[in-house]
């Protein structure tokens, strides 16, 4: 399979760009709920507000980058589009049982894969992102606010999650560029270990 490579140029872009997607949860960590109801202020900080969801969006990022050099933006798209349907299913209520378990199987399953640096068939891959997507989905349409705007409220926590796995994205070819493979896999070990650990809870 066919390496992708990083030239200077695009790493000089790509650092600053990272670094303040890395830097966003913070202003934005609280939630907005007890301030003017903007629906789409508060569908981005919603992804950005929960440990669990940073770490699972960027480890999307961090394995497409990965495991799926050629295609890399493809799982990131599928997971966009998947989660709004889940995002829809959760804002009218309709019950999905495995959801929460989902999250917390995302950041196991994910980091495992990483730690151990393993590549799973497309067909595979596919399947695990849409499971998961619909699950971080759900958890986000459920907890909409009933005052605000479906679309715009999505519309925001579709954008925050872009924009983590660009983040993810951009660190691993950072990782790579720099041959630190190492950080790639301890950061798999870590993101798995605080999945299991919330399945422990």
């Amino acid at each position: 399979m066919k390496k992708l490579t990083l030239n200077p140029k695009h790493l000089r872009t790509l650092l600053p760009v990272t670094l303040l997607l890395l830097l966003l949860p913070l202003p934005l960590s609280a939630h907005t709920g007890d301030g003017p109801h903007n629906g789409w202020l508060h569908g981005f900080a919603h992804p950005l507000s929960g440990l669990d969801h940073v770490l699972a969006m960027t480890a999307v990022g961090l394995w497409a980058a990965q495991a799926h050099d050629r295609i890399v933006w493809l799982f990131p798209l599928i997971f966009v589009a998947v989660m709004g349907l889940g995002g829809l299913l959760g804002m009218v209520t309709l019950p999905i049982a495995f959801a929460e378990h989902g999250i917390m199987l995302s950041l196991l399953v994910l980091g495992g894969l990483l730690a151990v640096r393993q590549r799973l068939p497309l067909s595979a891959s596919v399947s695990l992102i849409g499971f998961f997507a619909l699950s971080h989905g759900y958890a986000h349409g459920s907890e909409m606010p009933a005052s605000i705007s479906m679309a715009s409220y999505a519309a925001g926590f579709m954008l925050a999650t872009m924009l983590l796995h660009l983040c993810g994205i951009g660190l691993a070819l950072l990782c790579k560029r720099f041959a630190a493979t190492f950080w790639m896999r301890f950061s798999g070990m870590m993101i798995a270990c605080y999945g299991g650990f919330l399945l422990t809870q």
